[in-house]
């Protein structure tokens, strides 16, 4: 059987830096085949010279036994091969009907562009592949879930049958993963072949038939996704033979009396304390209120009730009185809300703390630097320095920079939400090590996240449906019934 695509030997340099030394890589048709790696691996690279966005140094790339097309032909290119990132690619101003006739509108009379014809092509577009979207919706309504079907239905317009999905799922619920999952399987038996790439290594073994590793910009292993071990593919991943490391295993037990941290009081109907020393996971379905939570204690939208950080009382709808009062903050969406691209990592790592790194409000970039530094080594961010670009660093390393942000300003609290996704394994591990480490003390953790790595950190887990609490569990949860609490599924209590 001829591959759908088969790449050999490429190579990547940027300057000094090799980002691929040996990208290998077969994918047979009708295939939903995984592509993993820690962070910096290669994976991005590899996805750039298969999509024609960057143009190997060495190797081959061919596609149904054919060499690839021509740099610079991206019409070739797209009858090939679409990707669709975790960034949208959609107009946000322009209508699902545009997007997905973009630059290709279909004309009528005169030459002119014709609104009929092209809702009417979309509409067809939309019903061939059952995305039930509405073709006249704006494109910025769209969920992240309809978004991905849009892209992945105008890609398959243009010809493409094999589609490349970076992090998919990253910032999809359960319910919304299963659906998409379950599109994934009827376009498969349609004739599509799918490149997937996480992080989620469940994901892998539930949606993948094969899995190709890659590790340190270079292929390590080809493997069947049923005759291979977790533990062997993490091991792959990382090139050591053991699992994630238990962070957090050893942490003391905080004191039912110890004093609080942060108290919630009636806020949009939750009531939560979180002690000194003490982090509390809080999670729950997409719907479940988790992440209208933190914004609300952070000051990003408007509350009811009461906040209290170490005692004081922080006034609504007020990030900056947030801030002061002790609160460090860690968005969940990086690229949208954790950084400014183009400013360099110092610049970010110590955007709330600006005031304090000269006189009258000064910025000293003798601090700043030193600062950053501190910060490069406390959380092992790969870099080539402070003057960096974040754009340019990896996920794994832009989100450490993130929470060193969160940390600058010594907090009293954290507030993370989403710490640790769309990263790496060893990223995971330093990121979730950091707040073990930061939380101690006196320091508490208010940590929002629906990953089970993340939850598994914490000293209490509380789980919210409707935008109220539900249920809490201590450290030793069943990922059963803590699973089954966030689907609102019940549980039998049978072993089905």
């Amino acid at each position: 059987m001829t591959p759908v695509v088969e790449a050999s030997g490429v190579a990547k340099r940027f300057g000094a830096t090799v980002a691929l030394a040996d990208g290998r890589l077969t994918v047979q048709p009708g295939e939903t085949h995984a592509l993993v790696g820690r962070n910096g691996a290669g994976k991005s690279t590899l996805v750039g010279v298969l999509t024609g966005l960057l143009r190997p140094d060495g190797g081959e790339v061919r596609f149904g036994g054919e060499p690839a097309p021509a740099p610079g032909d991206r019409a070739a290119w797209r009858r090939q091969v679409a990707c669709v990132y975790q960034k949208p690619s959609v107009v946000p101003e322009l209508s699902v009907a545009e997007n997905l006739f973009l630059h290709r509108q279909p004309r009528g009379r005169f030459g002119l562009l014709s609104p009929r014809k092209l809702r009417a092509g979309a509409a067809g577009l939309l019903e061939e592949w059952a995305v039930h979207v509405d073709p006249d919706l704006p494109a910025r309504e769209l969920s992240v879930e309809q978004r991905q079907l849009v892209e992945i239905a105008g890609a398959l317009s243009l010809g493409a049958r094999f589609v490349i999905l970076d992090e998919p799922t990253a910032q999809l619920e359960g319910r919304a993963i299963t659906r998409l999952f379950d599109r994934l399987r009827t376009l498969r038996e349609q004739g599509v072949t799918f490149l997937f790439i996480s992080h989620h290594l469940p994901e892998i073994y539930e949606i993948c038939q094969r899995v190709t590793v890659f590790r340190d910009a270079r292929y390590v292993l080809d493997a069947d996704v049923a005759t291979l071990g977790r533990d062997e593919l993490v091991a792959a991943m990382i090139g050591e033979a053991r699992g994630l490391v238990d962070v957090g295993a050893d942490r003391p037990t905080v004191s039912d009396d110890a004093e609080p941290a942060l108290e919630l009081v009636d806020v949009a109907g939750v009531d939560l304390t979180v002690r000194r020393g003490e982090i509390v996971g809080v999670t729950g379905s997409a719907a479940s209120g988790k992440r209208e939570l933190a914004e609300a204690v952070v000051g990003l939208r408007p509350r009811t009730g009461t906040v209290h950080v170490d005692g004081r009382r922080i006034r609504p709808n007020d990030v900056p009185a947030a801030l002061r009062a002790g609160v460090g903050y860690l968005p969940g969406d990086r690229n949208a809300d954790g950084f400014v691209a183009g400013l360099s990592v110092a610049e970010n790592a110590t955007m709330t703390i600006a005031d304090r790194l000269g006189p009258a409000g000064l910025v000293l970039p003798s601090r700043r630097t030193e600062r950053a530094r501190t910060m490069i080594t406390d959380l092992d961010v790969h870099t080539s320095g402070p003057e960096q670009p974040v754009g340019e660093l990896s996920g794994g390393n832009a989100q450490k920079v993130v929470m060193a942000r969160a940390l600058a300003s010594d907090p009293k609290v954290l507030v993370l939400v989403q710490p640790t996704a769309g990263v790496d394994v060893r990223s995971k591990e330093s990121l979730l090590g950091a707040v073990d480490g930061e939380t101690r003390g006196d320091r508490a953790a208010l940590l929002v996240s629906d990953e089970l790595d993340d939850l598994r950190l914490c000293d209490r887990v509380v789980v919210m449906a409707g935008g109220r609490i539900v249920a809490e569990h201590g450290r030793g949860w069943s990922e059963a019934e803590l699973v089954a609490e966030i689907e609102g599924v019940a549980m039998t209590g049978d072993g089905e």
